[in-house]
């Protein structure tokens, strides 16, 4: 293991400060781990908690010339990290209320100008996104949702094993997610 090039959290303020890069590379090696558990724990969430550590060291170096060096460099990561997280899961309760809003005017099923050009650009919107995928799964992601066909009845009429037609579909629907994000959802409630 190699030796640190600096001892202390103030040593290392004070070299980030100056812009020195190595500085930033022990303050990543000595608090990424911490920071990533500490996020882990808090948002359950292995991906997301990635993001926010990178987020953290992110706002670390980009402030780095503004630092206080009387603040507990530890102090200062953990506090910033909940921050990232307290300001993440606010973020998320407004998205899921707007998406509740949107869920329940679409429900209620008012037929205002608003609402049907709403729903023919989000139609149009998964329809650009499903012709985007391959083939084979374009066709069986069609099959199952606007056929209406069993996994049983796709894997039959295109001489596949069910296993394949599960796979293409669950593929399918994670990349439309990733690509539409609750745009998704709402999707699925209309079809």
């Amino acid at each position: 293991m190699p030796t640190p090039l600096f001892v202390s959290d103030n040593d290392l303020l004070t070299a980030l400060k100056a812009g020195r890069s190595s500085a930033y590379k022990e303050i990543y090696d000595r608090y990424w781990q911490v920071l990533y558990r500490f996020s882990r724990k808090m948002l359950q969430d292995e991906n997301v908690a990635k993001d926010v550590v990178q987020e953290v060291f992110t706002i670390l170096w980009a402030k780095r010339e503004s630092q206080n060096t009387a603040v507990p460099l530890a102090a200062y990561l953990y506090t910033l990290t909940r921050n990232r997280i307290l300001d993440l899961v606010k973020r998320t309760k407004v998205e899921n209320r707007y998406l509740e809003s949107l869920t329940s005017f679409i429900q209620l099923n008012h037929a205002t100008p608003d609402r049907l050009y709403i729903e023919k650009e989000l139609y149009d919107q998964i329809e650009r996104e499903i012709q985007h995928l391959p083939e084979k799964m374009r066709r069986i992601f069609e099959m199952s949702r606007k056929e209406y066909k069993s996994n049983q009845e796709i894997a039959d009429e295109l001489q596949i094993s069910n296993k394949t037609v599960k796979n293409q579909l669950s593929t399918a629907l994670k990349t439309l997610r990733n690509k539409l994000g609750d745009t998704m959802n709402t999707y699925l409630i209309f079809f």
